[in-house]
């Protein structure tokens, strides 16, 4: 088996069809396949059509929410192929980009996993690899030079990388295996981070791929309704990062450079009419204290908690 195409679906259901079919309309003949489709327990009738539609798919339905890291870390494990494509149900593969993906992997037997260049739904190309977060990167944050020295999707030449994101990221089974897959910590932001850092650690390489394009319509919501508990996921995953791979002192500089950084923008934002004039204050209240308000995880908790009982 040449290749295990793997996709988490959350309710997602128009989404992961455009998904397959992408799958099913640039699939390599010459490479085989198979297609797992890990649904995180949806209601809108997401695993009834993947099975009416695409019959060939193994699906893997749970009774219950898990993070991001526990689903890609069960479908790594299920999969036989030698080479995994980690799918979001909202990224759609543009034609060669799987080609591309195998290529780079082949070409460097050090690389544990490559990226692909990453579009949003209208068309536009944005940040999809970086160097690891730390304190000189927070810094780097602080002094709005972020797009400038930290962001590493940039080129138009295969390059190695810190870490890609997995909305589209393709990784040698071996090397995962190897790492012990991803850290279900990690409920979900931070998780490729981590796991391309654990890759790094053990010798691997991360590539960033821009001869493989595909589309990821997701966004973070700028609805503070829907939005905040992501907020609140997003900055308490960084400082789990933080402390798992450095020290206390260290991640609370990053707190408070990424405070600081998102403070000047909450200010700025009473000058700017289309800026979202609460989502800047809730980050900048986040980053400094991560360990308040209710986590994606913490919503999953109490749901799966009034489910059982």
């Amino acid at each position: 088996m040449d290749l295990s195409y793997c996709v988490v679906n959350n309710d997602g259901r128009e989404y992961l069809m455009a998904c397959l079919e992408a799958i099913e309309a640039f699939h390599p003949a010459t490479l085989g396949r198979e297609v797992l489709v890990l649904d995180n327990a949806s209601s809108d009738g997401s695993v009834e059509a993947v099975r009416e539609r695409f019959p060939e798919a193994r699906v893997i339905a749970l009774d219950s929410k898990q993070g991001k890291a526990a689903n890609d870390s069960l479908l790594l494990e299920s999969a036989r192929g030698r080479y995994c494509l980690l799918l979001n149900e909202d990224s759609e593969l543009r034609a060669g980009a799987v080609e591309a993906l195998v290529d780079a992997l082949d070409a460097d037997p050090e690389a544990g996993a490559a990226g692909a260049r990453l579009f949003d739904g209208d068309g536009n190309a944005y940040a999809c690899a970086w160097r690891f977060p730390g304190v000189e990167s927070a810094l780097v944050g602080a002094m709005f030079l972020h797009s400038r020295l930290t962001v590493q999707s940039q080129g138009e030449v295969t390059r190695r990388v810190d870490w890609a994101q997995s909305s589209a990221l393709m990784v040698r089974r071996e090397a995962a295996a190897e790492v012990g897959f991803l850290d279900e910590q990690f409920f979900v932001y931070y998780d490729e981070c981590d796991f391309c850092k654990r890759l790094a650690d053990a010798g691997w390489s991360t590539l960033y791929v821009p001869a493989a394009e595909a589309v990821h319509h997701n966004q973070l919501s700028t609805d503070l309704s829907s939005g905040l508990p992501r907020i609140v996921e997003f900055h308490r995953n960084r400082d789990l990062y933080m402390r798992k791979h450095s020290n206390r002192a260290a991640a609370l500089a990053v707190r408070v450079l990424t405070a600081w950084a998102y403070g000047l923008r909450t200010i700025a934002s009473i000058f700017v009419p289309a800026a979202p004039p609460k989502v800047y204050p809730a980050h900048t209240r986040q980053a400094l204290f991560p360990y308040r308000g209710e986590s994606l995880a913490d919503r999953s908790r109490v749901r799966k908690t009034v489910q059982d009982s």
